[in-house]
């Protein structure tokens, strides 16, 4: 078939090079403009768009899926269907019948579970032990399409949102390109999703990324490794400043601590849950690179009894 493909991440780059290694002809690529980023605020393409012209892929980056021109050229194109992994903006009514087969979308989910925006990170923080990767076909409702298929992955005890990313990033290719395939091949028809077992994945802000330390020490550890490596978790030194915090070593059996209360020895530092402590690992002081906590520690040289997060303790 010919396709044009849509995504904007890291995470859609597998999708793009199984594309580009299939049967299929991958006519154009649609990801987001290049946006700023880095201290010095300079514009730079997504991975995808970066992918795509080193393969001499067409690329548009309209502002808006919905401008004129991009549905224009959308027509011109005259694809059969268009994979969608991560793109990252609502795709309008006007775009959705123009593809022959429609728009076939890579979610890192098993639907109808954890649909939105983050669904792996929010998999991670609910605690699921299993998780997967769903294709189906975009409608209007967000991600309420139709099924073609589906794959499970073992979450893993110290996964974090990065390393489940890659794992489905890569499982999921090859089911997408499994999809297009049986598509062409006229055997696969998409599956309506049951009513039962929705639930819902926002994209995680920054103020979700704050560590709730006087919550259990199964939950913070969690919550912090849901987020990383992004938006990253973080908690506040005594004088309101952040600190970044990297994946922790939880301990349930240690109970001497209050929550949010740091001991710091020239080995390890740990601090306080709402039942038991966690070791920190790697922590990211104000304006600093990311350390080992105890070397921070080291230099920072906080008091036996200082309190991370005093006020967020809701």
């Amino acid at each position: 078939m010919r396709l044009l493909f849509a995504g904007t991440p890291a995470a859609a780059v597998p999708s793009l090079e199984a594309l580009l290694a299939s049967r299929h002809e991958v006519a154009a690529v649609l990801t987001r403009p290049d946006a700023r980023s880095g201290r010095g605020r300079t514009l730079h393409p997504s991975p995808v768009k970066e992918r795509a012209l080193d393969a001499g892929v067409e690329v548009l980056t309209p502002q808006r899926p919905r401008d004129e021109d991009f549905v224009a050229r959308l027509t011109e194109l005259a694809v059969d269907a268009a994979p969608v992994v991560a793109y990252g903006a609502i795709l309008p009514a006007s775009v959705l019948d123009v593809p022959t087969h429609g728009w076939v979308n890579l979610h890192f989910s098993v639907l109808p579970a954890w649909r939105g925006a983050a669904p792996v990170q929010h998999a991670l923080i609910a605690g699921d032990e299993v998780t997967g990767a769903t294709t189906f076909r975009i409608e209007q409702g967000l991600d309420t399409g139709p099924v073609f298929g589906t794959l499970t992955e073992t979450v893993r005890p110290r996964d974090t949102a990065g390393d489940l990313l890659d794992r489905l990033a890569h499982a999921g290719a090859g089911l997408l390109v499994r999809t297009l395939d049986a598509i062409e091949d006229g055997i696969l028809s998409p599956v309506p999703q049951p009513a039962d077992g929705v639930s819902h994945a926002p994209k995680i802000e920054v103020d979700d990324a704050r560590v709730r330390w006087t919550h259990p020490v199964h939950a913070v550890d969690r919550r912090i490794r849901g987020c990383t490596p992004a938006p990253g978790a973080w908690t506040t030194l005594p004088d309101g400043a952040r600190l970044g915090i990297g994946p922790v070593t939880p301990l349930p059996d240690v109970h001497d601590l209050r929550p949010g209360e740091l001991r710091a020895t020239k080995r390890e530092v740990l601090v306080g849950t709402g039942g038991g402590a966690v070791r920190l690992g790697l922590v990211t002081p104000p304006g600093k690179r990311p350390m080992e906590a105890a070397d921070w520690a080291r230099g920072a040289r906080p008091a036996d009894g200082t309190l991370l997060g005093a006020e967020s303790a809701a």
